[in-house]
């Protein structure tokens, strides 16, 4: 028996040979794809690194933060820009070269000159912060010629591609990273090692998302309007998880002793872009005739193999405050960050039955990698987690260790979105969750970034 069939050989031979067998979403989102066929290749920690040279591809908003903050990271060293809009390049190496290193070479010759960039011979770690659809053929390429990768969120758009992701790691043995910036956030940290050194019991509950009003960005028609809007054209699911899942899976292992069982989503109606493009711009406007196929709220429910839920939510399209909705409950107590950082720890707690703020325990269990870089993080984006995420990842390349998030973190908070879809449209059916570990999500594993190195 062939043993190393990867899993679209086993998509094509089983459509050949299955007279009357169909492949359908729940085959595809279930533990077939967990079959012996699909062995799990460990992929070897890398050698360390004298210095990481970068080639970054998309230095638009986000990739330029990066590129800032990566001019600020001892043994970091940009070498190559790409952008299909050739004043941004400029732009990004003026910057690298103003900051005393040598100019880096530009790539803008068209929308697939990156492809030229991960074939240089002078780069270990590609980044990439470009529209979604381009995150995976870009870390493929990377991978593929040798260099490791680096992605915005989130890391696919299709359970194909995430499996392609994976697969291509496995096979290549380089690593492919999900820059999730808000597994950094201070008080996401903060409540990490909080769960980590056992103070709220063994976990039971998470609640946790996206919710933030980019009604303007996605009728924005220069910045990320131009792209992320059609998603909501064409898409009804959690097209977001990422940001409030990522912390909540560290809290609970995932990946590391255990893994997500099963899911189910629901979709609420469809209101808030539509309305918005007939008051600003007017029920005549061509935004105003568009279709929106987005839920304005997304509910979805995972249930873990461990027996915990998390409840995820999305909510892009209507008026209200940022939150990413962080609760964490277990069986001793309970924290939450949105609107306020607040706890309740049964015989820690002053008052029963009463929260307490969650900066009344600062000093005492921030996280140690807060400690060490929050100075070093001042002036970066988003409080500072975009910094020592960069950070956090180079650290890692020079010494030789395990990034903080892998290639298995990335597939399995990427494949939300798309079993959410399915779900919704099968008016709200349960999935099993695709198990791109193959099992080896069973063995525990240290959690990087509690370690100290």
């Amino acid at each position: 028996m062939k043993r190393n069939l990867n899993r679209r050989d086993f998509i094509r031979t089983v459509a050949v040979a299955g007279a009357g067998f169909a492949i359908g979403d729940d085959i595809l989102a279930a533990e077939n794809y967990g079959s012996p066929s699909f062995l799990y290749q460990p992929i070897p920690t890398a050698a360390p690194l004298n210095k990481v040279r970068i080639g970054f591809v998309g230095v638009g908003g986000m990739g330029m933060a990066h590129v800032e903050n990566l001019l600020k990271i001892d043994g970091a060293q940009i070498v190559a820009v790409c952008d299909i809009v050739e004043s941004r390049v400029k732009e990004a190496q003026d910057m690298v070269e103003k900051a005393g290193f040598n100019r880096p070479e530009g790539y803008s010759k068209n929308e697939f000159d990156w492809q030229r960039l991960c074939a240089a011979n002078d780069i270990d770690l590609i980044y990439t912060a470009t529209p979604w659809q381009w995150h995976v053929p870009i870390c493929l390429a990377a991978m593929n010629n040798g260099k490791h990768a680096a992605t915005e969120v989130p890391a696919a758009i299709s359970l194909d591609e995430c499996w392609e992701l994976v697969e291509t790691s496995e096979k290549t043995g380089k690593y492919c990273v999900m820059m999730e910036n808000c597994n950094y956030d201070k008080v996401e940290m903060m409540i990490l090692n909080m769960v980590k050194k056992g103070l709220f019991g063994e976990m039971v509950h998470a609640e946790c998302g996206y919710l933030h009003d980019l009604r303007a960005v996605k009728h924005d028609m220069n910045g990320e309007g131009l792209w992320r809007r059609d998603f909501s054209m064409t898409n009804n699911g959690d097209l977001y998880p990422t940001h409030g899942l990522g912390p909540v899976m560290q809290c609970m292992d995932i990946n590391r002793g255990n893994y997500f069982d099963c899911i189910v989503s629901f979709g609420s109606k469809t209101r808030g872009l539509h309305e918005y493009a007939v008051s600003k711009f007017g029920a005549d406007s061509s935004q105003a005739q568009e279709k929106y196929t987005l839920s304005d709220v997304v509910t979805t429910l995972i249930k873990t193999m461990n027996g915990e839920t998390i409840v995820v939510t999305h909510d892009t399209s209507l008026p209200r405050p940022y939150s990413r909705d962080i609760l964490v409950q277990g069986t001793h107590g309970i924290v939450r960050k949105y609107p306020d950082p607040k706890i309740y720890i049964e015989g820690i707690s002053k008052t029963n039955d009463k929260w307490e703020p969650l900066n009344d325990y600062l000093l005492k269990y921030q996280h140690p990698v807060w400690t060490e870089l929050e100075d070093a993080s001042k002036g970066a984006g988003h409080g500072g987690m975009d910094f020592i995420e960069d950070f956090r990842l180079i650290n890692a390349l020079l010494k030789g260790i395990e990034p903080d998030m892998d290639v298995y973190d990335a597939a399995a908070m990427s494949a939300v979105r798309m079993l959410s879809e399915r779900s919704i449209a099968k008016q709200g059916k349960t999935l099993k969750f695709p198990d791109f570990t193959r099992g080896m999500w069973k063995k525990p594993r240290m959690l990087q970034v509690m370690n100290r190195t």
